[in-house]
């Protein structure tokens, strides 16, 4: 453990200017508040945070820094409070400490929960002052070392999963290398560490058998930079045992197939030398193709920067090298530290995390998710993927996780223009929102102010900002009309039952059902958890209510009233995949068919044509039918499904797709079920408007000499 003069001189010593009377008090301060605590080592607790601020020197941050690391869990294990700490150390280190601090004293749900929260509290923090990361970084690390201590194997398990899930790409989104290394290694001490072992067996037989060989690689590769007049620092690092096993894993490798155990750095003075020093390896020797990454021109999302190229090079051997100049090696090795401005005024440091886009996505991701668990899986997508490099129509430069489609390129331009987004164009061509994204591509993002997001984008989005996004407007979209519903069926049910209905008259249905809201109330009723019956049965408690048979209900208009024999069923129209009604599977119903809707808890309103099989499993639960019909206002197309016969000769086809294409139809799916030397016979789905539409493409069909006949397909 450092002892109090050890730690002030170290600030001392790259910051004169430090304040050594504070520095004093805080180290004083929380040996005397954390007293006689003990942490599971044995060693009293007051070391844990002395270690914590010896860990931020390494990094020459400053004095409120340091002073927060010595501070950051007094507020949480000792009696003292943040007022108090501000009262003696001033408001920016008080608020510094308040945002390292968890939220201990929640009644949670489960650690998971816990840890969600937590989390959230520390990236608001983080958004708003950097420092607050380093601090929590560094206390993790310190952790982490001394991770062994703790007793119960579960434990020690989730503290390194969720170092190696949250805080090792945390560290690596702000570019502080070493810290990243050693978290995701000491990680891997826990999860695996028969690998690790494996893994370092054959590093050492690597060093004892190759010694000479890499420092001869090192010999060559200086004078062949002194030979073209370059002042060059050449080095060989070995990776560490946690990055040799994710690449292994990731590109499905043995240990002998990898290129890249030790990596070569050759770090010049400018850029232009680092361009001079690629060519001169790449005319010297042999590069192998696929290889070369130019982290200089489009840098990491962490501004990490650098040339990365594997050659043929000394000693036969293939071997990767980096190319990057000194200002660049300090900012990979030591990230947002290594721009620290001690003698500048504190306000342009905070401002350092502000730089940072990621962070503002993940910002965005905590307004728009619903639960901790949700942003908690949504920030890991965002964090802990590898990139792919995009431009826009104007140039600009999109960094993706790798395998995103245009819209994940859309809501990385702006939530709106993903919301908007109606199709694409990859490098000036048409393409679908499901193409996966290559680095370098131009995308232009094509939209429509009538769009809205497709819940089906969900299935092949990749970024946690999309994703999210995507699952709040489907969220709020299915609760406002799960609303809507559930307040017709009440009405209706109110007005078949002969009783004046009031929103007044839900208030004991609201105290009994415990909701905070009317609104709650509906939607209970809208998706199906709850009946309308059972309303009435709270509201006029003792009374005997007929048998319900289907009910009629009429949503709240938005436009003149529809004239229609039965005004009271509820209008469908609009109808999305996933919200509070949608079309059966089973007889795929269209506008014009005779219809009704099965309530299903939990799922909203299925509509069936009046016809389907399928409602005969209802036939004992009548309260669950609800009389609807088509709103003929609407003009939104609906899938229709044929069973079509056809002759097996050449251009029938040809001629199918043509006069349905004639009629105004889109065929949406066409699947061959069975084919003998004379038929085929076939399901083709097509996009129309109505029965109507459907019955003149099905009558064009049957009029061309192919067809052999055409069905409509029911279940």
């Amino acid at each position: 453990m450092l002892r109090q003069v050890e730690l002030v001189e170290r600030v001392l010593s790259y910051d004169p200017q430090a304040d050594e009377d504070l520095l004093n008090r805080a180290y004083i301060f929380t040996v005397k508040t954390h007293g006689s605590q003990v942490r599971a080592s044995g060693d009293p607790y007051f070391s844990h945070p002395i270690e914590v601020a010896g860990i931020l020197t390494e990094l020459k941050l400053d004095t409120a820094t340091i002073i927060t690391a010595l501070l950051h869990d007094t507020i949480e294990d000792t009696v003292a409070t943040k007022e108090e700490i501000e009262k003696i150390f001033g408001a920016e280190i008080s608020v510094l400490v308040d945002g390292v601090t968890k939220l201990s004293q929640l009644e949670l749900q489960s650690d998971r929960t816990k840890q969600a929260e937590n989390f959230s509290k520390l990236l608001v923090a983080m958004s708003n002052d950097i420092r607050v990361l380093l601090v929590k970084l560094a206390d993790r690390l310190h952790n982490m070392r001394t991770l062994h201590f703790i007793k119960k194997p579960e434990k020690r398990v989730r503290i390194a999963t969720e170092t190696m899930e949250i805080y090792a790409p945390l560290a690596e989104r702000i570019g502080i290398q070493s810290f990243r290394d050693e978290l995701e290694d000491l990680a891997f001490v826990e999860l695996n560490n028969e690998a690790r072992k494996s893994i370092l067996r054959r590093l050492e037989y690597l060093r004892s058998e190759g010694e000479d060989v890499v420092s001869n690689i090192v010999e060559t590769l200086k004078q062949d930079t002194q030979e073209a007049g370059l002042q060059a620092e050449v080095s060989g690092r070995e990776k560490r045992p946690y990055s040799i096993w994710r690449k292994m894993e990731k590109n499905n490798v043995t240990f002998e197939q990898l290129s890249d155990i030790i990596a070569f750095r050759v770090i010049v003075s400018t850029v232009e030398q680092c361009y001079h020093v690629l060519g001169l390896l790449h005319a010297k020797y042999s590069m192998v193709p696929g290889r070369f990454k130019d982290y200089i021109s489009t840098p990491k999302r962490n501004n990490y920067r650098s040339l990365h190229t594997t050659i043929i090079g000394p000693e036969r051997q293939r071997i990767e090298v980096q190319i990057r100049t000194n200002e660049m090696h300090e900012t990979n090795e030591y990230g947002v530290a290594a721009h620290w401005q001690y003698k500048q005024q504190i306000g342009d440091a905070v401002k350092e995390g502000q730089q940072y886009r990621w962070l503002r996505e993940l910002l965005e991701i905590l307004e728009e998710a619903s639960d901790p668990d949700e942003f908690l899986e949504h920030t890991k997508l965002n964090m802990y993927q590898d990139q792919v490099f995009c431009f826009s129509p104007k140039g600009d430069l999109i960094s993706l996780p790798a395998g995103s489609s245009p819209v994940d390129f859309a809501y990385a331009v702006h939530t709106r223009v993903g919301d908007t987004c109606v199709g694409s164009k990859i490098n000036g061509r048409m393409a679908p929102l499901r193409t996966v994204l290559r680095n370098g591509d131009q995308v232009e993002i094509l939209r429509s102010k009538n769009q809205t997001p497709s819940p089906t984008w969900e299935s092949f989005v990749v970024s946690g900002k999309a994703r999210s996004a995507i699952r709040r407007f489907i969220r709020h979209q299915q609760r406002d009309q799960y609303i809507e519903l559930g307040r017709s069926i009440i009405e209706k049910a109110f007005r078949t039952d002969g009783k004046p209905f009031t929103e007044k008259a839900l208030n004991p249905v609201q105290k009994v059902w415990n909701v905070d809201s009317l609104d709650d109330v509906y939607y209970s009723v809208g998706d199906g958890t709850h009946t309308s019956r059972q309303i009435l049965e709270i509201v006029f408690p003792g009374e005997k209510k007929e048998t319900e048979k289907t009910a009629e209900v009429t949503l709240p208009k938005t436009k003149a009233p529809r004239k229609s024999k039965n005004d009271h069923a509820v209008p469908i129209k609009g109808l999305i995949p996933g919200m509070a009604m949608h079309l059966a599977g089973c007889c795929h119903p269209l506008p014009g068919d005779r219809i009704v809707g099965i309530v299903t808890t939990g799922k909203g309103v299925t509509i069936h044509t009046i016809q389907c099989d399928t409602l005969e499993q209802f036939s004992e639960v009548p309260e669950r039918w609800l009389d609807v019909s088509w709103d003929t206002e609407g003009e939104e197309l609906q899938v229709g499904r044929m069973t079509v016969v056809m002759a097996n000769e050449a251009g029938a086809l040809s001629s199918v797709t043509s006069t349905i294409a004639a009629n105004n139809g889109n065929i949406n799916n066409l699947v061959i079920s069975n084919r003998s030397q004379d038929f085929f016979e076939m399901r083709i789905d097509v996009q129309v408007r109505n029965v109507k539409h459907l019955t003149n493409i099905m009558a064009a069909l049957r009029a061309d000499p192919v067809i052999s006949s055409v069905e409509r397909a029911v279940n």
